[in-house]
């Protein structure tokens, strides 16, 4: 399928990437004692690994691998099957998830330049079958920390609406909008907002348009 270029703006083209390095580097120098910290109480409370490793679709659907803290046990069933999510989910693990905590990580996938401290939340490998064109438009850009979506009802609006403000984003990007994202960012995070989508303790699977 042909995929949209929409042309890039001087901030996109020049100034977001280089911008994304900085604000990466000064967010691990200044909380790397938030990082041992958390680290630390992963592996005494959840176990090891402590970081949750997982691979992602980014820009131009190219997969990477995804840094998180983890946040679930490994509990399995008496088949070896991991158990639902909702049991696996401790009470701390839930603490990190509407802290965004867990998500630390991610700083280095920016560094690497897998992400952007802005853009669409990088999703599952296996609904990439799924999107329709218009939603594909969202892999157009590195994927984000946060992104306007997550600022916008996390998890507790529909994937087809999280997919539109997704595009709406990619065709509006701009560094005055990307710091006002940063902005409420810090606000939802503080209030725990849109965690869960209330029939989930995080999101339920996209199963397409249908």
């Amino acid at each position: 399928m042909e995929k949209r270029h929409k042309p890039k703006g001087i901030y996109e083209k020049l100034v977001k990437r280089p911008l994304d390095i900085v604000c990466a580097l000064a967010a691990i120098l200044a909380f790397w004692w938030v990082y041992v910290i958390v680290a630390i109480l992963v592996r005494i409370k959840l176990g090891s690994p402590v970081i949750f490793r997982q691979k992602r679709p980014g820009k131009d659907e190219e997969i990477f691998e995804l840094y998180k803290f983890r946040t679930m046990t490994d509990e399995r069933d008496e088949n070896g099957e991991l158990l639902p999510d909702e049991i696996r989910l401790t009470k701390f693990g839930g603490f990190l998830r509407s802290t965004s905590l867990d998500e630390l990580p991610e700083a280095f996938n920016i560094l690497k330049g897998d992400m952007s401290v802005i853009g669409p939340r990088p999703l599952l490998v296996q609904y990439l079958p799924l999107y329709n064109e218009e939603q594909r438009i969202r892999h157009d850009v590195r994927p984000g920390l946060s992104g306007y979506a997550q600022v916008h009802g996390r998890n507790t609006v529909s994937w087809q609406e999280k997919f539109a403000m997704d595009v709406k984003y990619v065709d509006n990007i701009t560094f005055l909008g990307d710091v006002k994202i940063i902005w409420d960012t810090v606000k939802v995070a503080l209030k725990r907002e849109g965690v869960s989508s209330g029939s989930s303790v995080t999101m339920e699977p996209f199963r397409g348009n249908n």
